[in-house]
């Protein structure tokens, strides 16, 4: 199984990509959060990836670090998620926005991710609940600590990015809502009003 490829970018599309190590050109699936983490063509890359064997193809997908891809093993493991479904989830979600989700079964934050229906977001919660990261996520405790405003807003604005809104709009609702919103808010809470600012 190929688990680390490294090699010169020589094809960059949202969907995938193509890495030419030792005269070989592999094409790799990848997500949008994956892609955007890329360098331009022509520039060294260096992705972690997953091989999936089936009857009439062998396909190898790829990942910026290894959160990402340890999410897409967790993903796949769900009743009715295939490899494709799950790259699509990743694109549409960050894996410690995931992983929030998950832990407050918000199923809802779910159905706006593109090819998630009801159905799915129910089962990612309920297959996926028992399978969160230890360490992989901050407790909401812990982001909510006093004088952890500056940390806290960076986090989010970088979830928010993550999940493709530009930096501009992610900055401008993470500070609307930390303008209302009383107290000191937790980063779960705080990414789940400014989604709603931003939809």
């Amino acid at each position: 199984m190929i688990a680390r490829l490294r090699g010169i970018l020589v094809e960059r599309r949202p969907d995938h990509v193509v890495v030419e190590a030792g005269g070989v050109g592999y094409r790799v699936f990848v997500s949008l959060n994956t892609f955007y983490e890329l360098p331009e063509t022509g520039a060294e890359a260096v992705l972690l990836t997953n091989t999936v064997v089936r009857d009439d193809a062998i396909h190898l997908y790829g990942f910026a670090g290894e959160a990402e891809r340890a999410c897409f093993n967790h993903l796949v493991g769900v009743t009715g998620v295939g490899p494709k479904l799950a790259l699509g989830i990743l694109s549409g979600i960050a894996p410690d926005e995931l992983w929030l989700a998950v832990r407050a079964r918000d199923a809802e934050r779910l159905t706006k991710v593109p090819g998630v229906g009801k159905k799915t977001a129910a089962r990612l919660v309920v297959e996926l609940e028992g399978k969160i990261p230890l360490g992989e996520v901050a407790a909401p405790e812990a982001v909510a600590a006093p004088g952890s405003s500056p940390a806290l807003a960076e986090d989010a604005v970088s979830a928010l990015m993550n999940l493709g809104y530009p930096e501009p709009a992610a900055r401008k609702g993470v500070e609307r809502v930390l303008r209302e919103m009383a107290g000191s808010p937790n980063l779960e809470d705080l990414l789940r009003q400014a989604l709603r600012q931003l939809s």
